[in-house]
């Protein structure tokens, strides 16, 4: 990508910039993608290659496939299952706390979640169910993470790997839509918008509705006002309209019609007419 734009940088060059602006990405955009549209969690960990040995990323997604929040560990115990779903649960309103949680046969969730209603920090009615075939879609989710991490080749240390893994989760979650409210375009450059707005890039997200919402009402009064006039006066300004534009459409049409009848005259003379013609064309 960048010497598609004329910039030669070094690989160490790009890995120091995802190690400082990853984290600061997951940070300042957090309170855009985190938002559970369900209250139906599914938790599982996959485990992820550090210096050759098994870490552990915990993650959870709602029975959408939104992502929720993840926690990378060096273990798989009680203990950092109660750190992620703390984690996971901080910081959500209670209308957005989870009724039922799905997790595997592990017995270290349940004694986890009761532990975190012990605490007050998990709501009292909330279900633990340990249903094989619910989980399904955050296992498809760990497939489409592990297509990003494979071409990395492998990490060294804790921190980098999830320094890296934050800004993998977060481009994922834009890309599924997350922050579709903040998304103008629906494209991926209105996914580079929200991360450059983030880092104070360009007007903020107000301008830029504001100005939208301009460029759509002057298209809405431009529409009604060609319904409103009269069929004459709209054909009249239509054949305006083509002629400032220096009849582009008609002028191109006569162009490749007389450009075909030079190929079909070049196609089927011989050479002694062939030089001819080209001697014509160039007068």
């Amino acid at each position: 990508m960048m010497a598609e734009r004329g910039m030669r940088v070094d690989h160490a060059t790009i890995y120091r910039w995802v190690q400082t602006y990853a984290p600061e990405m997951e940070k300042r955009l957090r309170w855009q993608w985190r938002r559970p549209v369900s209250g139906s969690w599914r938790v599982d960990e996959t485990y992820i290659k550090v210096r050759g040995k098994c870490t552990y990323l915990y993650r959870a997604v709602d029975k959408f496939g939104n992502t929720i929040d993840f926690y990378l560990s060096a273990t798989r115990n009680t203990r950092a299952a109660k750190r992620f779903l703390g984690k996971a649960l901080r910081g959500l309103k209670d209308w957005e706390k989870p009724y039922a949680i799905n997790t595997d046969k592990a017995p270290t969730y349940g004694v986890a979640i009761s532990e975190l209603k012990a605490e007050g920090k998990c709501p009292q009615n909330t279900e633990h169910r340990q249903v094989k075939y619910l989980n399904n879609v955050v296992e498809a989710d760990h497939g489409k993470l592990k297509q990003l991490i494979r071409p990395v080749r492998g990490f060294k240390t804790l921190k980098s790997a999830y320094a890296t893994i934050k800004g993998f989760e977060v481009m994922r979650a834009l890309r599924k839509g997350q922050a579709g409210i903040f998304n103008f375009t629906n494209d991926i450059l209105g996914e580079a918008r929200i991360v450059e707005r983030a880092f104070g890039i360009g007007p903020c997200a107000l301008a830029e509705a504001m100005t939208m919402l301009k460029t759509i009402f002057k298209m809405l009064k431009l529409e009604l006002d060609c319904r409103n006039r009269p069929k004459s006066v709209g054909t009249q300004s239509l054949q305006q309209s083509r002629r400032e534009r220096g009849l582009r459409f008609s002028g191109r049409t006569r162009q490749t019609k007389s450009q075909d009848r030079v190929n079909i005259t070049v196609a089927g003379a011989t050479a002694n007419s062939l030089k001819v013609c080209r001697s014509t064309v160039t007068r």
